[in-house]
């Protein structure tokens, strides 16, 4: 009986599924990221572009 009721708290308990949420998390964006990368350099590349240009009008 004790194994039976070791059994259940066992399959009850959710404890690691908060690491294994956070392992996908990461996997999905690390594969957006590969996906996107060349839309991802250019976006931020003319976003220092328009902070250089217009730090140099003030």
């Amino acid at each position: 009986m004790k194994t039976l009721k070791t059994m259940k708290d066992f399959m009850r308990e959710e404890d690691g599924m908060g690491t294994v949420e956070i392992i996908l998390i990461i996997v999905v964006l690390v594969g957006l990221v590969i996906i996107f990368k060349e839309q991802i350099t250019g976006v931020v590349e003319s976003i220092f572009k328009k902070i250089t240009t217009q730090t140099n009008k003030i």
